[in-house]
């Protein structure tokens, strides 16, 4: 195996070995000079904090942990909650009206942080000298700002616990500390951390390092500023600027830096999808990421889940979202008249080449050399992605090796364009050495920026934002990260989560019971019916058209729309869940976040 999956394994049996350790001596019965009396010490404590299961991947509902006993099942799980995309298995919990109750939401863990805090209270006792336990300081400093970002994106206030707690410390039923005192502290964390990692590149993107921790920066005063510019019923809109220019100057940093470039190479038909597909995390690009091998066991399952053999479980692509893709040309797509009608085959021709390498189009081909058609049995909306999944048909039933991107430069880029453009201050250098490359890399010949609004990207996403450099920076993100856990935390920092009360609409069907060739080879592979016909054209998925909750727009023919009865709504309480109604009986100093209820 590789030397990225050599030393893997290595941190894996050091983290064990170092959970071993605790489990065996609890954290309150060993000194400080046990358990950091030695670098080895210090990096064995560090190396475990990469398994705490609050921190990375991060968030709810988007990746699982890698699994030390074989594949992980869902690990692929992706932008669920979003307004780009359809999953059957979770359009009906969080935004049917009344059904998502308190008593229902497991995110209120703070076990991982008494870990965390140990370290941070203590290290310094350590002998070993102190460029290399500040260093190791900085990891936990770093996770210590991961585990809070994912609290205050939750719930806002949050309590602020910056020691480690015993079972009997009164702060355990203290109230929750305003959303300032929180996210300051998390600056804090992250300017601590930048200040005291190592600021030698991880070429194997499986270590924290001064890149990423400026990496999450970027990533959270993002957030943090539009979040407060654009939610001004906190009354924080006037440090919103301080929370911009500091995500502008982290991301410039790192730019300035030379260290990390887009990875591109003379083949920009594979470019972008190899960035997910690879056995290594390709690094020129891939500043984090989680990793996986075959030989040591450690596999997820994003191939097989992406396959014909996945199950209904998938989530696809919604029409409304594919057609913001730009043609190769620059122009946009919605610009055609008739762009609504125009069917599958031709509507991905001479298109963003990001969509062919995020889709089952007529020109994916496997390994096999085979070109499966997008499977209406597993991708409902017809738009079936191969993002992260591997064109060797070997992983349709079997775990996967390939690395996880957790953050790429990519990210960094938009980071930085949308900090400036938001700030007022962005320049057409800026849109050239940001947007312009990413467009580049996508095969778009002309790269300036657009002179117009796009009414559509208006009318269909964004329409209270007149400045034609968010729009398109919008419009780049959601093409760029699709997939990559980030669309819900965009709508909920920008207040635009009313998108996700809208239809989920699939590929337009011209007529009922006819046989339509997805892939361009001569043979059908799916007709939209009322009913399946007795006799079957073998090959062929027959979609049915129930009227109730599978119907087309039109009535015989039309977009496809799916979950039709499904009664969707997102007011504005929603934008911070619920404090698990338990944690209340428990803690009578918290109070419910308003508008969810008290079961």
């Amino acid at each position: 195996m590789k030397n990225l999956k050599l030393l893997f394994c290595l941190i894996m049996l050091m983290a064990i070995s170092c959970n071993d350790i605790l489990d065996k001596n609890p954290l309150d019965s060993l000194t400080p000079e046990q358990a950091f009396e030695t670098e080895a010490n210090l990096k064995m404590y560090s190396n475990s904090l990469y398994e705490l299961t609050s921190t990375l991947p991060t968030g709810p509902f988007i990746f699982g942990q890698p699994s030390h006993t074989g594949i992980q099942k869902f690990p692929f799980v992706t932008d669920n909650m979003s307004d780009l995309t359809f999953n059957v298995m979770f359009v009906e919990e969080y935004f049917s009206p009344g059904a998502f109750k308190s008593i229902d939401n497991p995110f209120w863990e703070w076990g991982d942080l008494r870990r965390i805090n140990y370290f941070i209270e203590n290290y310094k006792n350590s002998p070993v000298p102190d460029n290399i336990k500040n260093h190791y300081a900085g990891v936990a400093h770093w996770f210590r700002a991961k585990f809070y970002f994912d609290k205050v994106k939750l719930f806002g206030d949050v309590p602020w616990y910056g020691k480690t707690l015993s079972s009997t410390d009164e702060d355990l039923y203290k109230k929750r500390d305003p959303r300032t005192l929180v996210m300051d502290s998390v600056l804090a964390d992250l300017n601590f951390a930048i200040k005291n990692l190592s600021p030698q590149k991880d070429n194997t993107s499986t270590t924290i390092t001064k890149w990423v921790a400026l990496g999450l920066k970027s990533r959270i005063c993002l957030f943090e500023g539009t979040f407060r510019k654009y939610h001004p019923e906190l009354g924080l809109e006037n440090t919103a600027t301080l929370w911009l220019e500091q995500a502008a100057e982290a991301a410039k940093e790192i730019m300035d830096s030379g260290m990390y470039s887009l990875y591109s190479t003379s083949n920009i038909n594979t470019d972008y999808h190899s960035l997910f597909t690879s056995a290594d995390a390709l690094s020129k690009e891939v500043m984090l990421a989680s990793a996986y091998s075959e030989t040591l066991n450690i596999l997820h399952s994003a191939t097989s889940n992406y396959s014909d053999q996945g199950g209904r479980y998938m989530t696809s692509l919604l029409k409304r979202f594919v057609n913001t893709y730009l043609n190769i040309d620059g122009s946009r797509f919605t610009d055609i008249q008739g762009y609504d009608t125009i069917f599958f085959t031709n509507e991905v021709k001479n298109r963003d080449l990001r969509l062919t390498q995020t889709i089952r189009t007529p020109s994916y081909i496997r390994t096999d050399g085979s070109n499966p058609a997008p499977y209406g049995a597993n991708s409902l909306t017809l738009y079936h992605p191969i993002k992260f999944s591997s064109n060797n048909p070997y992983y349709d039933t079997r775990g996967d090796e390939s690395d996880i991107p957790l953050m790429r430069y990519a990210e960094v880029l938009l980071n930085y364009a949308e900090a400036k453009a938001e700030l007022g201050n962005f320049t057409e250098s800026d849109w050239n050495n940001t947007i312009g490359l990413l467009r580049k890399r996508a095969g778009i010949t002309n790269t300036t920026m657009p002179t117009t609004i796009d009414t559509y990207l208006q009318n269909n996403f964004y329409k209270d934002v007149n400045s034609i450099a968010i729009l398109e920076i919008r419009r780049e993100r959601a093409i760029e990260l699709i997939l990559e856990r980030f669309r819900f935390d965009d709508l909920v920092r920008w207040k635009e989560a009313r998108n996700l009360e809208k239809e989920y609409d699939g590929i337009y069907v011209p007529a009922l019971d006819q046989l339509y060739d997805l892939t361009g080879d001569g043979k059908p592979d799916v007709s939209f019916v009322y009913k399946k016909p007795a006799n079957v054209v073998q090959g062929v998925y027959y979609f049915i058209i129930d009227n109730k909750q599978n119907i087309l727009s039109e009535g015989s023919k039309g977009r496809l729309i799916l979950k039709a009865e499904l009664k969707k709504e997102f007011p504005d309480y929603k934008y911070f869940w619920p404090i698990p109604y338990l944690q209340l009986q428990l803690n009578p100093n918290l109070v419910q976040n308003e508008g969810w209820d008290h079961p």
